[in-house]
């Protein structure tokens, strides 16, 4: 094989690793029509900002997994009208346990919860102790976990944006809406110790197959 087709089929699996995806808290059913516009994997909303499991969005992720998309999960805490620890609980009671899941990532929602006695206070090491139960809680329940955040959400709740820089082993989420699917930007917008992210939330809301929807890109 020549050195120039050598580089253009390297090129092609490197390409190939990069998928497509969306995430969503609305209740939907055509997740088939996500995938029929080339969309790969789906998220959806397992634990509510006000305390409370999702049904909607364990069924939403039931009809993404049965029309082939990869599935994950995320979580949005209440930190105040409960525990870590029963919050979890009532995740893993609906979602089931190792053997039954039927998602791969728990990705924890870390920004300003407007919910009534469920959001973040001014005391930045109370906040970083609390994430760090709730991620904690997750992984004693055998769960794969990443922290969804942005920059700016990280500083406003942990202080800075090198603070509360212990969860770096855990893959991260971030948003910024500059609507290209790469990479390319997080040197600039980097935080929490983190070097390289795993997914990039580079839309939000966009209404695809009758839903509104962010749009996603995962290498």
């Amino acid at each position: 094989m020549k050195m120039t087709s050598l580089i253009i089929v390297t090129l092609q699996i490197y390409s190939s690793l990069a998928v497509l995806g969306i995430d969503l808290s609305a209740k939907h059913d055509d997740f088939g029509c996500f995938r029929m516009n080339g969309y790969q994997f789906a998220i959806t909303r397992a634990y509510r900002s006000y305390g409370e499991v999702d049904l909607d969005g364990y069924e939403n992720l039931e009809k993404a997994k049965a029309a082939g998309l990869i599935g994950d999960v995320y979580f949005f805490p209440c930190k105040g009208k409960k525990t870590a620890k029963s919050q979890v609980q009532e995740f893993v009671q609906v979602f089931g346990n190792q053997q039954t899941q039927v998602y791969g990532t728990v990705w924890v929602d870390v920004e300003s919860n407007p919910s009534t006695n469920c959001g973040w206070t001014n005391d930045y090491a109370s906040n970083c102790n609390f994430l760090q139960e709730i991620v904690n809680e997750l992984k004693g329940n055998s769960r794969s976990v990443g922290i969804y955040a942005s920059q700016y959400m990280w500083t406003s709740i942990f202080g800075s944006t090198s603070a509360c820089s212990h969860f770096t082993s855990l893959p991260l989420w971030y948003p910024h809406y500059d609507h290209s699917p790469n990479f390319d930007d997080f040197p600039k917008y980097k935080f929490g110790g983190w070097t390289t992210p795993s997914i990039k939330q580079y839309s939000g809301t966009t209404n695809i197959c009758g839903v509104g929807v962010d749009l996603n890109y995962y290498m």
